[in-house]
């Protein structure tokens, strides 16, 4: 089996698409969530908050012919890659379109506005709306796909559309991949863009937070007082490289990812079960050769939602003991959805790299209903940790598990 490591990293998100200035707003203890005044006009939603983007659009250089396959969902994940390959030194390397390079990228859906336009020629017969590029906007591998063809990539393609561990999933799988010896590099990870649809699936099931006129005291993982998600939206991009193919371009690296496990629940649609989420991170430490004493800390899936918090503290306990420390990272830009499992592997691997992991926002008494864990609060924890582990666990049971060991 292959080595394999992280050489680049990056992302669009609620706090910018720069780590200085994410890793500012983390250390500051402030949170992306503001209320959506412009969902009032839907009657029935309970919740009107989410984390946007901060006004992003299609940087100037990207060609027409290129963006116009592409929705907003595709546009995150090809500008997170954008960055991805800057930082691995690779956007300018013709080498990575001879076929060593694929693509594992994932999304809940693709993106909204021509869901709408079919919807809109079934009830009305009028195909206005309808045009040659609304399939490919919309279809489930549209991220993977305008990723790509973007940068004329003839590796492999692994599209993940598979809810919260779409990104997750894309890096497990993109690891593999290399592992195995059928790509020298991939670029790997997840997106979504922000809709009222996206956030309408989660109120339909009481799962969204309503703190309408508190925005900034919610979400709030593992706390008692939690009462549900809030949605977020962005992108982000890891570049995966074989290790010797890193180490002959002398390039730096950020990670190894030494661990993947990945199963499902079998048990129910939506509604988690702990002891197979436990074994998800089993398989993750039998991949990486390692006790379970070895990881350092767990970036925690953490949506503070009711049953969801419940499960997995209680698998994570399972597994590592109530001597773990845990943080949610979606206290800070939200449920990022199809992105969030490359959102969190991105920004645990830059905690990481500098011994400080961020607290949990808002989790100012946990839930008797949690296990006892050492839940990171206040100012955050300095930690020298050799091994962290990345949990996501999606609808359907599905349940994935990364294992990052550091670089010095």
């Amino acid at each position: 089996m292959k080595r394999v490591v992280v050489t680049g990293m990056g992302g669009v998100t609620a706090f910018g698409d720069r780590w200085d200035d994410i890793e500012a707003h983390l250390r500051a203890g402030r949170n992306a969530v503001r209320r959506m005044t412009e969902w009032d006009y839907f009657e029935s939603l309970h919740t009107r908050l989410a984390c946007p983007l901060p006004g992003f659009s299609a940087p100037a250089h990207y060609p027409r012919k290129k963006t116009r396959s592409m929705g907003p969902v595709s546009m995150y994940a090809v500008r997170a890659s954008e960055l991805a390959l800057e930082d691995a030194g690779l956007a300018e390397d013709l080498s990575i379109r001879d076929g060593r390079m694929g693509v594992a990228y994932g999304s809940s859906s693709g993106s909204v506005a021509p869901i709408r336009a079919f919807g809109a020629m079934l009830q009305t017969g009028s195909m206005t709306d309808v045009s040659s590029n609304s399939y490919v906007q919309m279809m489930p591998h549209t991220a993977a796909v305008n990723v790509s063809l973007f940068w004329d990539l003839k590796g492999r393609i692994v599209p993940t559309s598979c809810a919260c561990a779409s990104g997750s999933q894309a890096i497990g799988y993109a690891y593999e991949t290399i592992a195995t010896g059928k790509q020298q590099l991939m670029l790997a990870g997840g997106a979504e863009e922000l809709s009222g649809p996206a956030v309408a699936v989660f109120d339909t099931l009481y799962a969204t937070s309503t703190r309408n006129d508190e925005a900034h005291l919610t979400p709030r993982p593992f706390d008692l007082k939690r009462d549900g998600l809030v949605v977020g939206e962005g992108a982000a991009t890891l570049v995966l490289e074989e290790y010797e193919h890193a180490r002959a371009r002398g390039a730096r690296i950020h990670a190894e990812i030494v661990g993947f496990g990945c199963n499902s629940d079998g048990a129910h649609m939506t509604q988690p079960t702990a002891p197979t989420m436990a074994i998800a991170m089993r398989l993750a430490l039998d991949d990486a050769q390692l006790a379970p004493a070895a990881i350092a800390y767990v970036n925690a899936h953490g949506t503070s939602t009711d049953r969801g918090d419940v499960a997995e503290s209680h698998a994570t306990e399972q597994v590592f003991g109530a001597r773990m420390p845990i943080s949610s990272l979606k206290s800070y830009v939200g449920h990022t959805l199809g992105a969030c499992g490359a959102l969190e592997a991105w920004w645990t691997i830059e905690m990481m790299k500098r011994n400080w992991y961020a607290p949990t926002l808002n989790l100012t008494e946990v839930d008797p209903a949690c296990a006892s864990l050492d839940y990171i609060v206040g100012g955050g924890r300095e930690i020298d940790a050799e091994h962290v582990m990345s949990n996501n666990f999606a609808f359907g049971g599905i349940n994935t598990s990364l294992v990052f060991r550091r670089v010095r």
